[in-house]
């Protein structure tokens, strides 16, 4: 079965088709700029050349359409028509309390995922567009909801409650839902097959690192902790983003600089994090270039960040009673060599060290710890829409 994964974004569609039987990627690609002039689609097909074709694409609708038409088309498409693809996979960031799995999308679905967008007001919607513009352009195709939210709803309550009156909670469902879960929950498994053990067997952290980044606490085979909140913002310094700070910082940064909330918000989701800090990009890679040259701003930053995730590990060290397994992943985690070795020279108390040959790798799968380490630390380069595809094929087969 050919199965098509859509992440959609507010102006924004990302798409792969995976032969579910190969598991092999077919074609991939981005349209830009939705609803916006100046639209672009970009797409490959195996062992084809990179075709970009510009078109506006007032609506999403129009985009699914545009995909459609690349992935049919006789130069550079891969399938000969629409039929060919069995079922289509969704990226739903927010599935709140609803889903602790992934789901048959049907209308009860939607009007869930509806009523969870003013948790995600940026991306339900945006997804629900996704799901609704397949619906149009491919009726009858089944299509699949796989939630960011749902691999960490086996938290505990003394881990997702935050210490504020309970009636919000009740009123609100405001808690620590967590995100990257599809990552957390592919990494986590595939770590322990790598290893040749079982899941069910090991304490294992996950570090997602990217622009986003988040940490999570796999025990057994479930998460029983994670960095992200109520949103995206909580934990980790990301690459904009400003993580875990003092909650009285947004009132007095409010007064000082009579910023409204939406501002401040835009402050601490668009201009923070290690942007913000080194006042030179949110790219590591740019960042690296500038400690180099001496700049001690990129130095500061990259090891205020370093120290972070270094914390957020001895803490769900503790969460778990030990750690077997630190598993690195996303951009940073898999392709920055000298963040993982900073990160890992705190790390010394659990008996492990990063072993400098094995490390020099990028975008591979590796152990990078040495043999006598106590703790297995690894690189496992993270495939979330492998997993979505992976989710979709075992609900299609359930009906």
């Amino acid at each position: 079965m050919k199965i098509l994964v859509i992440n959609c974004g507010s102006s924004s569609l990302k798409y792969q088709l995976i032969d579910s039987d190969t598991e092999q990627v077919l074609a991939k690609g981005l349209c830009e700029r939705i609803g916006i002039e100046g639209g672009c689609l970009t797409h490959q097909g195996a062992g084809k050349e990179k075709v970009t074709i510009q078109k506006d694409m007032p609506e999403h609708t129009v985009a699914v359409q545009m995909v459609i038409e690349a992935l049919t088309d006789k130069e550079h498409g891969v399938i000969a028509s629409l039929d060919e693809i069995g079922a289509v996979g969704h990226r739903i960031v927010h599935g709140g309390e609803k889903f602790a799995g992934s789901v048959i999308v049907t209308d009860e679905v939607v009007q869930a995922i509806e009523e969870c967008a003013d948790l995600a007001p940026l991306h339900n919607p945006a997804n629900l567009i996704g799901i609704r513009s397949c619906e149009k352009i491919m009726p009858g195709v089944l299509q699949a909801a796989v939630f960011d939210t749902a691999f960490h709803q086996t938290m505990p309550k003394k881990a997702y409650l935050y210490g504020l009156p309970y009636e919000y909670y009740e009123k609100y469902k405001v808690r620590r839902y967590g995100f990257h879960g599809t990552s957390h929950d592919f990494v986590s498994a595939r770590a322990a097959q790598i290893l040749g053990k079982d899941r069910k067997d090991l304490r294992i952290i996950v570090c997602h690192l990217g622009n986003g980044a988040s940490i999570s606490a796999v025990k057994y085979g479930e998460s029983v902790d994670t960095s992200m909140g109520l949103t995206p913002l909580e934990g980790l310094i990301m690459g904009t983003r400003c993580g875990d700070i003092d909650p009285a910082v947004v009132s007095f940064l409010g007064e000082k600089e009579q910023l409204s909330y939406q501002e401040l918000s835009d402050v601490m989701n668009k201009k923070s994090g290690v942007l913000g800090m080194s006042g030179i990009s949110s790219d590591f890679r740019d960042l690296g270039a500038a400690a180099d040259q001496g700049d001690e701003r990129a130095k500061m930053t990259l090891d205020a960040y370093a120290y972070r995730v270094a914390k957020y590990i001895g803490a769900y060290t503790a969460a778990m009673g030990g750690v077997d397994v630190i598993a690195f992943t996303a951009g940073v985690g898999e392709n920055n060599i000298s963040m993982r070795e900073m990160i890992g020279e705190y790390l010394g108390f659990l008996g492990t060290k990063v072993d400098h040959e094995k490390n020099n790798l990028r975008g591979e799968e590796a152990v990078i710890s040495t043999p006598e380490s106590r703790v297995s630390m690894m690189v496992v380069p993270t495939n979330e829409e492998l997993a979505i595809a992976r989710e979709t094929l075992r609900l299609v087969r359930k009906q």
